[in-house]
C-alpha cells in the first residue's frame, strides 16, 4: 500500500495533481484510487490495508449501484419464497423510493451522512415520517443482502440504527395510543354491531369480534380447523390480497382459541348455510372461494355500522348539498383492537396473573413486547374483578338472546 502525489498536464496544457492510493487486494488485483487531498489518500490507504488483511476489502471496480443490488435483493427475496404482497412493497420501495435518489450510487459510498442525506430529501420530497422509516429499513436490507455476496463491506443503515439505539423509547412515547371511540370502538358500539348484524357477513363479524381473528385469518380458515364440538378454532393458514393461501404471519400466528357459546351456535347455523367447495372455507364468497377483503368492508362491516347508526359525519357534501356519512371503523383491524381491550379487561380462564402473556397469545403476536407496545394502556388500573366478569356476563346476555331470537324465526337460506 503506498501513497504519492501525480502531477500530469490536461488537454489544455495546464498542470494538474492528485494523491494516489495504490495497492493490491487480497485477489492480488491491483487498484488505484485518487484523492484531491493527502490527508484523505492516507485515510484511506489505512482503511483498505486493514480491510485487505482482514480479507473484507470491496474495490469500488468490484461492487455495483445501488439499483443493481436493490434488484439482486428482490431476486433473493422471489429465491426465499417471500409473499407476493411482501415483494411488491419491497418494489414499491425500490423503484418510487430508492432509485430516483440513490440509484446511480455505488455502494461503497453509501455512509451514514448519505443515509441522513438521503432522508431529508425523501421528507423535503413529501414522503411522510412512517415512510421514511420503512424505506430506510428497506435500504438496510439492500445492503445486507450485499454484504451477503461481496459487494460491500459495512450496512451503514444499521450503523445509524446502532447510534441511535437511544431514541427508540422516546419515538415509541410519541407514537399516538389506540383510542376507545376512535381507533377500538366501544362495548356499547360492539353491542350495536351484534344486534344488527344480518345475513352473510353477521358470523364473519362476530367470529371476528369474540376471536380477535385478522381478516386474511377469517377469509383462510376452514371448516377443518373448526371444532365446534370442543368450541375451538384452529388458526394454521391465511389468504393474501391476492387470494392466496398460506402460511399466518409468524410462528405465533398459528394457535388455539376458544369459542364463546354464541360463536359455536352461530357457526353450527352458518354450516348449514355456507356455500360449498373444495376449499371448504368457513368464510367464502357465494361462489365458494376466497372472499375478496374489500367485499368484506364495504358489504359486511360499512353496512352494519351505518345500521346500527355508528357513523360519523365528514364535514364533506355532495353533489346535492347534502352531509357525507360514513362508517366510522374503516377495517377490520378495529375489531382486533377491540377483542385485546375485552381481553384485557376481563378476567378469563379463571383469574391469569399474567393477562399480558394471554392476550399475546390469542393475538398471535410474535412477542410480550409487541402486545405491550400497542395495548399496555389499557390495562387495568385497579383490580376490580367483579365489574370487569359484570361487563362480560352483561355483553354475552345481550349476544345470546340475540341468537335466541334469530332461532325463532323461520329458517331461510339467508346469503
Amino acid at each position: 500500500m503506498s501513497v504519492r502525489k501525480r502531477k500530469w498536464k490536461g488537454p489544455d496544457g495546464t498542470e494538474k495533481e492528485a494523491w494516489m492510493a495504490d495497492y493490491i487486494d487480497a485477489k492480488g488485483l491491483r487498484h488505484r484510487k485518487s484523492f484531491t487531498r493527502k490527508r484523505d489518500a492516507d485515510a484511506f490507504a489505512q482503511k483498505a490495508n486493514v480491510e485487505v488483511r482482514e480479507g473484507v476489502h470491496v474495490a469500488d471496480s468490484d461492487t455495483v449501484t445501488v439499483t443493481k443490488a436493490g434488484e439482486l435483493w428482490i431476486t433473493s427475496g422471489e429465491a426465499a419464497g417471500l409473499e407476493r404482497s411482501t415483494l411488491d412493497q419491497y418494489r414499491q420501495h425500490l423503484d418510487l423510493h430508492i432509485v430516483p435518489f440513490l440509484g446511480s450510487l455505488k455502494l461503497t459510498k453509501i455512509n451514514v451522512p448519505t443515509i441522513r442525506e438521503f432522508q431529508d430529501t425523501l421528507r423535503e420530497n413529501g414522503r411522510s415520517a412512517a415512510m421514511v422509516k420503512r424505506v430506510t429499513v428497506s435500504l438496510g436490507s439492500i445492503l445486507g443482502d450485499a454484504q451477503e455476496r461481496g459487494l460491500v463491506v459495512r450496512n451503514a443503515v444499521h450503523e445509524m440504527s446502532r447510534r441511535k439505539k437511544g431514541t427508540t423509547k422516546k419515538e415509541r412515547r410519541q407514537k399516538a395510543r389506540l383510542r376507545v371511540g376512535v381507533d377500538i370502538p366501544t362495548t356499547e358500539e360492539i353491542r350495536r354491531i351484534i344486534e344488527h348484524a344480518q345475513g352473510r357477513f353477521r358470523p364473519l363479524l362476530l367470529t371476528a369480534i369474540f376471536t380477535g381473528l385478522r381478516a386474511s385469518e377469517l377469509r383462510g380458515l376452514t371448516w377443518g380447523d373448526v371444532d365446534l364440538k370442543e368450541a375451538k378454532l384452529h388458526v394454521r393458514q391465511r389468504a393474501d390480497k391476492y387470494q392466496v393461501i398460506g402460511m399466518p404471519k409468524s410462528d405465533a400466528g398459528q394457535r388455539t382459541l376458544p369459542l364463546a357459546p354464541v360463536i359455536v351456535k352461530t357457526l353450527k347455523e352458518w354450516k348449514l348455510a355456507c356455500p360449498k367447495s373444495d376449499l371448504n372455507l368457513v368464510f367464502p364468497n357465494g361462489e365458494g372461494n376466497v372472499e375478496w377483503h374489500a367485499n368484506i368492508i364495504k358489504r359486511g362491516l360499512h353496512p352494519v355500522q351505518i345500521t346500527a347508526g355508528i357513523v360519523k359525519a365528514t364535514g364533506e357534501v355532495d353533489e346535492e348539498g347534502k352531509p357525507i356519512i360514513r362508517a366510522r371503523y374503516a377495517g377490520m383491524h378495529s375489531l382486533r383492537h377491540w377483542f385485546a381491550s375485552w381481553c384485557i379487561n376481563r378476567r378469563v380462564d379463571g383469574g391469569l396473573e399474567l393477562p399480558g402473556k394471554m392476550v399475546q397469545e390469542r393475538m398471535g403476536h410474535s412477542s410480550i413486547q409487541m402486545t405491550m407496545d400497542v395495548y399496555g394502556h389499557l390495562f387495568p388500573s385497579t383490580d376490580d374483578a367483579e365489574a370487569l366478569a359484570d361487563a362480560e356476563r352483561r355483553l354475552m346476555a345481550i349476544s345470546g338472546a340475540r341468537v335466541a331470537q334469530e332461532a325463532k324465526k323461520p329458517n331461510k337460506n339467508n346469503q
